[in-house]
């Protein structure tokens, strides 16, 4: 049974919290039960940390197989935490909250639309996939608006024809829509996934869950 949970009460769990196929980041002071949770539906060990001393992991960080990305405010503590799994490209300018701007995944980097084209380039250079800079949905922060894993993309439902059609070009992972926690469109502020499984924000309803299993292959 896939369970929904909060985060201290909080049901925006994909805020604080960072999941890849190996590790999933979490708060210091994250509960016993909410890592007990993480780490039995997604597999992988849990760390604890902090990303420039605040406990918003998913907004600061993000990444694929490849490397991470993370905010250029990050501690050398913290850098050396991420460094035990992958390297660790720094957003050093003013755009620099990594796991709001940018949503990638093994196929595909897609990158805030205001970020410099420059920049986007060394992104996508460091995670080895192409780069896509646009907005879903017309909210530029894709990186809190979508979930993309090495199973599938979950974008809202206002994302349009033309961007879904975009993403396919660069995935043959299935692309499918839908929402966490009772409408919620940003889908990243209430869902972490990887290829073993995922969590969702404890608002979530069983229709929401539904959609969730059927773009990420989790249907038994």
């Amino acid at each position: 049974m896939i369970e929904t949970i909060d985060i201290a009460g909080n049901e925006h769990i994909g805020v604080y919290c960072r999941a890849f196929d190996d590790v999933v980041f979490v708060p210091l002071d994250a509960p016993d039960r909410f890592i007990e949770v993480i780490r039995e539906h997604l597999s992988v060990p849990v760390v604890k940390t902090t990303i420039q001393g605040c406990s918003i992991i998913g907004s600061l960080l993000v990444g694929n197989n490849h490397g991470f990305i993370v905010s250029g405010m990050a501690t050398p503590a913290e850098i050396a935490v991420l460094q035990e799994y992958r390297d660790v490209l720094l957003l050093e300018r003013g755009m620099n909250a990594a796991g709001n701007i940018i949503l990638a995944n093994d196929d595909f980097a897609v990158i805030h639309p205001d970020m410099p084209d420059r920049l986007a380039e060394e992104i996508a250079a460091f995670l080895d996939v192409p780069a896509l800079m646009m907005p879903i949905g017309g909210i530029p922060t894709v990186g809190m608006t979508a979930v993309a894993t090495t199973r599938g993309i979950l974008l809202p439902p206002r994302a349009s024809y033309q961007e879904i059609e975009t993403i396919e070009e660069y995935t043959e992972l299935p692309v499918g829509t839908g929402t966490v926690n009772m409408g919620t469109n940003l889908i990243g502020t209430g869902l972490i996934a990887n290829n073993f499984g995922y969590v969702a924000g404890s608002a979530t309803s069983g229709y929401e869950l539904g959609r969730i299993e059927e773009v990420f292959g989790f249907v038994e």
